[in-house]
């Protein structure tokens, strides 16, 4: 993503509640095994959404796969695909999805034409649980005044990211976050040293100052944002860095506590909570020492392959076992909104979705999470969904060489 971690990719229910969610006893862990090809028992595809916003997110998705070398692989569970192949599949999709308004036909076409994989799920159960995230708009200022009291920091020139891998082969692939106190090297600032505790003071490292503290946790849970200054102009921030420290639910702490009732947890019930207690306010943000660091965006959001998200159409999921800007299918559920900004309903849908994020928390291959965008349903889709539903892969078929 940003490249975020997350956004942080991401997340707002499960990276607010933590690992509420069951994992089997085994998890997938090789690529080639997150994805089982289909025989038989394919979906009906059907898109619910307009054809333009699914074009416009293939657009930037060629825009990546343009960029990179021509010896690049991706795997697809058991199958290899080069990135010319992908791109060339992407290119086939698009034409297919233009001239077949029929579902009947598009169908047809995509079943002649396609070969569709299923992600494994978790062990024992197929399903995936999908949750979502969004950019929030924020209201904040780029000086500091007796509104805007609470400063969003770019990166600290004094952390350091760690590469432990080149210390020993077992720690390949882990880094840890740290800074240097005379001879020793230390964890970073906790979200306390640096909310409370004020230790970035006066290094000049603030890109804007916010209204309430609880804004910034939310911006550092959802990855990135978009500031409205009292100008009317606005500037867009992404994740940059954070502090290294382990993510510590708030969600969860607040359900522990007895503070508000697992059944109705979400965005819009732990932001209600916070506001109405200002006096516990500290202690649950302080809970989480995680602290993220954010950097300028020209646009954006950015995902993971470093082009930026398109609402309703980017998915973010585990990048060690399936492939970036990969095109996928899903089923699952999705909320209508009332005249009064609620939930009214769930319904059921179906949508070509492209894989251009991770995150910090969609890990394995039992999570997925849904982009929504910035706008006030963006917000409740992202707060509420935490649904069960199935997730498919679509690659052109391969055309055998004559000998």
């Amino acid at each position: 993503m940003f490249q975020s971690y997350r956004y942080l990719s991401v997340l707002i229910i499960l990276f607010i509640i933590g690992s509420c969610y069951p994992l089997g006893k085994k998890e997938v862990k090789e690529p080639a095994k997150a994805l089982k090809k289909v025989t038989y028992f394919w979906p009906k595809f059907q898109d619910d959404m307009d054809i333009e916003s699914l074009a416009l997110a293939i657009e930037k998705n060629l825009q990546y796969l343009n960029a990179l070398k021509e010896d690049k692989v991706f795997t697809y569970g058991p199958d290899k695909f080069s990135v010319e192949h992908i791109r060339n599949s992407l290119k086939a999709f698009l034409l297919i999805i233009k001239q077949n308004s029929d579902i009947k036909k598009l169908n047809r076409e995509l079943r002649k034409k396609f070969i569709l994989y299923k992600i494994a799920g978790y062990k024992g159960n197929k399903k995936v649980l999908f949750t979502g995230y969004f950019e929030p708009i924020l209201n904040g200022n780029l000086e500091h005044d007796s509104l805007h009291r609470y400063p969003i920091y770019r990166t600290p020139n004094d952390l350091l990211k760690i590469d432990l891998g080149l210390f020993h082969l077992k720690f390949y692939g882990q880094r840890i976050m740290a800074k240097i106190d005379g001879q020793k090297i230390i964890p970073y600032h906790t979200r306390q040293d640096i909310a409370e505790g004020k230790v970035l003071e006066g290094k000049n490292l603030e890109i804007a100052w916010l209204k309430d503290p609880l804004d910034i946790a939310i911006l550092q849970i959802q990855g990135s944002g978009i500031i409205k200054l009292p100008s009317g102009k606005t500037i867009r921030v992404g994740y940059s860095a954070s502090n290294g420290h382990p993510y510590k639910s708030i969600g969860r702490y607040m359900i522990d506590k007895g503070y508000i009732d697992s059944d109705n947890l979400s965005l819009q019930t732990i932001r209600s909570y916070i506001n109405d207690h200002p006096d516990i306010k500290e202690e649950i943000l302080n809970y989480n020492p995680s602290y993220v660091f954010f950097r300028l965006l020209d646009n954006g959001p950015l995902g993971n392959i470093g082009v930026p998200l398109t609402p309703g159409r980017s998915l973010a999921l585990d990048d060690r076992l399936f492939p970036k800007g990969a095109l996928v299918y899903i089923r699952c559920q999705k909320p209508i909104m009332g005249k009064d900004g609620n939930i009214s309903k769930w319904t059921p849908f179906s949508r070509f979705l492209l894989n251009q994020d991770t995150g910090g928390v969609i890990k394995g291959t039992g999570r997925a999470d849904i982009f929504w965008g910035s706008d006030p349903y963006a917000e409740l889709a992202a707060g509420h969904l935490k649904h069960e539903g199935d997730l498919f892969f679509l690659v052109k078929k391969k055309i055998l060489k004559k000998s």
